[in-house]
């Protein structure tokens, strides 16, 4: 039977009733709530309600540090709310179902592994650029969760060796809110007046600071690519999130890649680095493929 699939984002639930191969028979939103856990909860179970008669279980991706065998969430991402919840157990006292939960960055690797850009790879890892930026590692075609479950979560990367904080970490400037913010602060506008979309338009425009602040995301996306080639040595590197669909993205990485290659003194293994096969819908995948390999379905 079909699964109803939601993907918890920090401003939207992207919502899906999906069969056992991924198709999307019905494809639905609701905003995210911040304020409580008691409104996330409602949302959900409304989800459900409306569906209910068209699924036999619940695969969910969500922010967070999260034990997928539990359903305990430890730290919790941008939804502060969740911390230290057992997101299955407060679901069940509501919802009598079958439900799954995986963490929106391993999701997109799913997705990637089981039908995507590395369903023929060993290795490989996922970026995804959003509201921060999510991760996933595949080491021999398993997603790596490490000891604390927090392998993958690029987003506390550091980009400064002083490490001044949660300013120097990866999100907050290799994300797609890091790009809204710097092209705000250069053109003196409010953040809330740009959108990853306005900003690419006036990137094909060629206004210089949008411009200027694509080429400063690249140097840093290019240089942690670097890095995660050389720690892992993967078959390929993908890109997601909805920045991800524009080309320049890519090309302009793999520029600023090609630069830090040129000034190294000996040849290494080059970055293969591509976009994700699905960009919004991977996460929606993967949290499907994660509930069909919980429970065998």
């Amino acid at each position: 039977m079909n699964k109803l699939v939601m993907d918890v984002g920090g401003s939207a639930i992207k919502i899906a009733v999906m069969d056992d191969e991924a198709n999307i028979l019905v494809h639905d939103e609701r905003t995210t709530p911040m304020d409580s856990l008691e409104h996330f909860l409602d949302v959900i179970c409304e989800v459900y309600e409306q569906y209910k008669d068209q699924v036999d279980g619940i695969a969910l991706s969500m922010p967070g540090n999260i034990d997928s065998e539990t359903g305990q969430i430890y730290s919790p991402g941008a939804l502060t709310y969740n911390a230290n919840v057992n997101i299955i157990e407060k679901l069940h006292q509501r919802i009598h179902v079958r439900i799954a939960v995986e963490n929106d960055g391993k999701s997109a690797a799913l997705a990637e592994v089981w039908k995507g850009k590395l369903k023929d790879c060993k290795d490989g890892v996922v970026m995804i650029l959003g509201t921060g930026i999510g991760g996933g590692i595949v080491i021999n075609r398993k997603v790596i969760k490490g000891n604390h479950f927090f392998a993958g979560e690029l987003s506390f990367l550091s980009v400064n060796a002083k490490m001044n904080g949660f300013r120097d970490v990866f999100a907050m400037h290799g994300s797609t809110t890091a790009l809204i913010m710097n092209v705000a602060q250069k053109k003196n506008v409010s953040p809330e007046t740009l959108n990853g979309i306005k900003i690419f338009e006036m990137i094909h425009q060629k206004d210089p600071i949008a411009c200027a602040c694509l080429e400063e995301l690249c140097d840093v996306l290019a240089a942690q690519i670097y890095n995660l080639q050389c720690l892992l040595d993967p078959d390929k590197i993908l890109l997601g999130g909805g920045i991800s669909k524009q080309p320049i993205l890519l090309e302009t990485v793999q520029k600023k890649l090609e630069e830090i290659y040129a000034k190294l003194p000996i040849a290494i293994p080059h970055a293969q680095v591509d976009t994700c096969e699905y960009y919004n819908d991977s996460n929606l995948i993967g949290a499907l493929y994660h509930f069909q390999q919980q429970f065998h379905s």
